[in-house]
């Protein structure tokens, strides 16, 4: 059986049985605890929690997930996968383990030929949580499973949480029996690489608190309903019905190996090693084109860079297989023939995604070589120098310069014999992480601290948006928080969260920053709005200040948005609209829209591309942008389905999770896009739109900036007066400009090389007079000394050079020159072969010196270069190379 028939079966078998059939949500996780979706109940999540209340009382679906802690793993075994389809029943307060015990022993018992799975029930083992003596009944009495195929096990195997705080609960677990041959009987208890999980019924009952482990945390209390939650993975019940051994044989990854083979000539099944990297590649390809076709570019964090990690360690298991050539194309293509029967969108954004596989393959195939050669040289010196340890400045250099993501650097230094300085990479990396977590973090919050919300989610509903229509209207206080923390009132000075019951303000979303304004209370009472989240959905939060009176929980309430501000932000919007329209005709649908920020005049706009844009394309983008305001197109919002939507050839934003009704915005014949931002009515309201450039953000992604209405026009006055400026200048009329400077700028560096030829003339004059001043140590001449501040790199290594040549007789000679350049110091040492025959090499020194300074150096014995931080230790690092010399000599 195909795996896209099991799924077929899944989804038709619980529907029949009043399930609401929900499409799998994208891999990028709506949820801040979380990069990327691990487990097929996270879309139901806020269901569970009771956040939001759920429009089924029975669901159905099958997930993509992508889980990679085990990602070393991947390819050893026969179960470990970074991507996979979790097929799913939910009930929310409807049936509980009776109802789900008696689904899932159906479903897999039922004979093929009336719509099951036909597996034979004495090879299916139960186990349930060691204190649920409901499950094991039920089992028993109710379905007939013989009591000595039923288990019992611990928390640590049959309790289940998704690993962070949230629904938790007693599972039960189906196992299947593969037989002798792989391994020894005892039920999954004993053997569960024979008697293999595939599926696992998890009665949702509580919600626990933070921890560690699969057993180390706090049960916080009851959820507010019983709950199922079952998981039944794809892949292992494929490998089961298709008659393989392991996950990797089954339909839609064994033609991704087959493919590997053919390109590499490596056959499959010859020897371990190979069948792990081919295991590997075809893993790890398909999971990159399940994140790119859910909207995820590779980048340096977060999901970006998971999706670079698998996608590198695919590609360099090509290359040990022997492969030379560019391979990703090919295997992009079989991946989405393969997969494109059970996720049609993959076929229809087939450019995009092959678009951005390339230009990540090409990128690394660029870096590959040379952070290869740079982490050989690397090792190789490591060993030399007796360490068994990769510094951690080291494997920063390859993350940083070559691209090298640490994962990576691990994996080829172990095949080398060494370990990784971790701690001292996290160490350089720290403070950049940190930044990172600190803007998330002041954008989004764990469900953890959302109580207060939830709270008022339940008493009072979702808070009602009038801004479409309104710019100011009538309210109720409905919640009211001081610090964070629940409040009957607030009053003047206080930083206070309030919740209307509808609210004419803007939360930001979809790119669009938040509208500002103030609430006015009956009371008199006046808070001036500085921003507006959602932390849970549909519940609008205004933070800010109040600025006069006291503000109570109940009050009635006026809201009025700054709508200045909201008209500049709406004509931003609009823009931005247009501009991803204008970027697609001029470059494909590979331009397709990556994020986005929509503030007061200006906006911000990230898109697909594998290469710069030329600026002739972006000029004609912004002239054909502006062609468009000229016609006075209607702006229109309507909602409707998200079938209807698709119909119409509505864009919607990768990673963006929508409902069933969808608000799209159309823009006369020009544009139509899944929006929920406010926009401008007619596009002759934006005025203008000027594009002030583009430029890279990650790998395949480019950003365009540009300004919109007055602060255009303000843009391209100070432009027109700077222009006037330089014509006076120059004596010449604006056309003439490009080449003036052109010539100034020519003239300008003629100069600074005669001035660089006379600082060298000047510096290489000492020469002479440094080389008689040479002392002697143990035998070995020692010219040191300090040149001119401001001297370069160059000039210093030359006169080094010329210093050594200078001393004469024959005798073991060492120059040891230092400078000061942009305040940091620098040295340059170099020895003649008397010296080095006497075992005094330059690297060595250098690295003595450069120590001392403050910094780091290297080169050859011959001669070599190092520099620091420290100006006032060149004394201290000319001592430190004298005492070297004499221990040498």
């Amino acid at each position: 059986m195909e795996s896209a028939e099991i799924r077929r079966r899944w989804l038709r078998f619980f529907e029949e049985r009043g399930h609401t059939v929900v499409p799998s949500a994208s891999l990028i996780a709506d949820d801040p605890t979380l990069l990327l979706v691990p487990a097929g109940m996270v879309p139901f999540k806020p269901y569970f929690l009771g956040e939001v209340k759920p429009p089924f009382a029975r669901a159905t679906s099958v997930q993509k997930c992508v889980r990679t802690p085990d990602i070393e793993e991947v390819g050893k075994t026969t179960r470990h996968g970074t991507f996979f389809q979790m097929c799913g029943n939910f009930s929310f307060g409807d049936y509980f383990k009776e109802g789900a015990v008696k689904l899932a022993w159906e479903l897999l018992t039922l004979p093929q030929d009336q719509g099951g799975y036909g597996l034979e029930p004495e090879k299916l083992w139960i186990t349930v949580y060691e204190d649920d003596d409901e499950a094991e009944t039920l089992w028993r009495d109710v379905v007939g499973v013989p009591a000595e195929r039923i288990q019992r096990l611990g928390k640590k195997d049959n309790f289940w949480s998704m690993g962070v705080p949230g629904p938790c609960g007693p599972c039960s677990e189906i196992n299947y029996d593969r037989g002798p041959e792989f391994g020894a009987e005892g039920g999954p208890a004993v053997n569960d690489e024979r008697y293999v999980e595939i599926w696992n019924l998890v009665f949702m009952q509580y919600e626990r608190g933070p921890g560690f482990g699969k057993d180390d945390f706090e049960i916080l209390g009851d959820l507010p309903a019983k709950n199922i939650d079952t998981g039944l993975g794809l892949e292992r019940l494929a490998m089961i019905l298709q008659g393989v051994h392991n996950m990797y044989e089954t339909d839609t990854l064994r033609v991704v190996i087959d493919k590997a083979t053919e390109l590499t000539g490596v056959a499959y099944g010859a020897d371990r090693d190979s069948d792990v990297s081919l295991r590997v590649i075809a893993d790890h390809l398909r999971t990159s084109v399940m994140l790119i076709g859910d909207g995820v570019t590779p980048g340096n964090e977060g999901r970006g860079y998971v999706l670079r990690r698998i996608m590198r360690r695919a590609i360099r298991n090509m290359r040990l297989l022997g492969s030379t050539q560019p391979v990703i194309g090919d295997l992009v293509d079989v991946v989405i023939r393969t997969m494109g029967e059970q996720y049609p969108e993959l076929v229809e954004d087939r450019r995009r995604i092959e678009t951005v596989a390339l230009a990540e393959e090409a990128a690394f195939l660029k870096t590959l070589k040379a952070g290869t050669n740079i982490l050989d040289t690397a090792v190789t010196e490591t060993k030399a120098a007796g360490s068994a340890v990769l510094s951690g400045d080291k494997a920063f250099l390859l993350h940083d310069t070559w691209g090298f993501p640490i994962d990576l650097t691990l994996e080829m230094a172990s095949e080398q014999g060494l370990s990784v300085d971790e701690e001292g990479f996290r160490r350089l990396m720290k403070e950049q992480r940190e930044r990172a977590k600190a803007d998330a973090k002041a954008k989004k919050q764990g469900h953890a601290d959302l109580s207060a919300y939830r709270e008022v989610a339940d008493t009072s509903g979702t808070t009602v948006f009038t801004g479409y229509t309104e710019n100011s209207g009538e309210a109720t206080v409905v919640g009211l928080l001081v610090d964070g923390v629940p409040s009957p009132a607030a009053t003047e000075g206080d930083e206070v969260e309030v919740v209307l019951d509808r609210t004419p303000f803007y939360a930001e979303g979809g790119g669009q920053l938040a509208d500002t304004g103030r609430i006015r209370t009956d009371t008199g009472a006046v808070v001036e709005v500085r921003d507006v989240q959602q932390p849970v959905p549909g519940v609008s939060v205004h933070k800010g200040v109040v600025q006069v009176g006291e503000i109570a929980l109940g009050s009635a309430a006026h809201a009025a948005i700054d709508l200045v501000r909201r008209r500049a932000i709406a004509r931003a919007h609009s823009a931005t609209h247009l501009t991803h329209q204008a970027l697609r005709d001029a470059l494909g649908p590979t331009a397709a829209q990556a994020g986005s920020e929509n503030s007061p005049g200006r906006f911000r706009f990230d898109f697909g591309s594998p290469a710069a844009v030329p600026g002739t394309v972006l000029t004609d983008v912004e002239q054909k942008i502006n062609e468009v305001l000229a016609r006075e197109l209607d702006v229109t919002a309507e909602v409707m389905s998200m079938a209807e939507a698709k119909k119409q050839g509505a864009i919607a934003e990768f990673g963006e999770k929508y409902g069933e009704r969808v608000r799209v915005v159309t823009i006369g014949d020009f544009s139509k896009e899944l929006c929920g931002g406010t926009h401008v009515h007619n596009t002759a309201q934006l005025g203008l739109v000027k594009l002030l450039g583009e430029s890279s953000i990650g790998s395949g992604v480019r950003r365009v900036e540009a300004l919109v209405g007055v602060d255009a026009y303000k843009f391209l006055a100070r432009e027109h007066t700077l222009v006037s400026q330089l014509t006076d200048l120059v004596k010449g009329r604006p056309e003439e400009l490009p080449d003036k400077i052109s010539g100034v700028l020519t003239k300008l560096r003629e100069a600074e090389k005669e001035i660089e030829r006379f600082r060298a003339e000047k510096v290489l004059a000492a020469a002479g007079g440094l080389a008689e001043g040479a002392e002697d140590v143990k035998g070995v001449a020692l010219v040191t000394g300090s040149v001119p501040e401001g001297t370069g790199a160059d000039d210093l290594r030359k006169l080094v050079l010329d210093v050594r040549e200078r001393v004469g007789g024959g005798r073991p000679a060492v120059v040891a020159l230092f400078t000061v350049a942009n305040g940091r110091p620098l040295t340059v040492i170099a020895t003649n072969e008397a010296a080095r025959s006497r075992g005094v090499k330059a690297g060595e020194l250098v690295r003595t010196a450069a120590k001392t300074l403050g910094g780091g150096g290297g080169g050859k014995d011959d001669v070599a270069q190092g520099g620091g931080s420290d100006p006032a230790a060149v004394g201290e690092a000319v001592e430190a190379v004298r005492r070297l010399v004499a221990e040498k000599a």
